[in-house]
């Protein structure tokens, strides 16, 4: 497992689209891993590919509650129910946050780190954090969704 390095906020690999993986295979694993490690040491709750440098349809998604973290091949959301106003935050975008409408439940359709078809409801911030991460996969970053008048910058704690 390694750190990778996260591809900030200017980087045009960020507004690309990224393709769907045809098969998972051990690398698609350890990209996994790699995504994985590199989002717990920034202490975000998901991270995708493309925000590692890569264009391929993978998220890594953790709460940090009793489940395991999800690890997502070629997510594609299928259903959406009810809005939520939330805030959100970018490994992309450090200390910046802004606030958004994203869905309150979805469905999702995925491979898991097994190549086998998954399909997971999620609500409140396991539904925000999906939809974060495929808009990533789209090129679409969470500034362009905010209600605007709403970005703000955090000064980061000095440790």
């Amino acid at each position: 497992m390694a750190i990778r390095e996260i591809r900030q906020n200017g980087d045009e690999i960020l507004r690309k689209k990224s393709r769907v993986v045809e098969v998972v295979d051990d690398k698609i694993r350890e990209l996994l891993e790699d995504m994985l490690e590199t989002m717990h040491k920034y202490n975000g709750v998901g991270l995708a590919a493309p925000q590692v440098g890569i264009l391929k349809r993978v998220v890594v998604i953790d709460l940090y509650d009793e489940s395991e973290p999800l690890k997502l091949v070629n997510p594609v959301i299928i259903k959406e129910k009810g809005k939520q106003e939330v805030e959100e935050g970018c490994l992309s975008f450090p200390n910046q946050y802004a606030k958004m409408i994203r869905p309150e439940e979805i469905v999702v359709e995925a491979l898991n780190e097994n190549g086998e078809k998954i399909k997971i409801k999620a609500k409140g911030l396991l539904a925000q954090a999906i939809c974060h991460e495929v808009d990533h996969l789209d090129g679409i970053l969470f500034v362009d969704n905010m209600i605007p008048g709403t970005l703000e910058y955090v000064e980061p704690k000095e440790d």
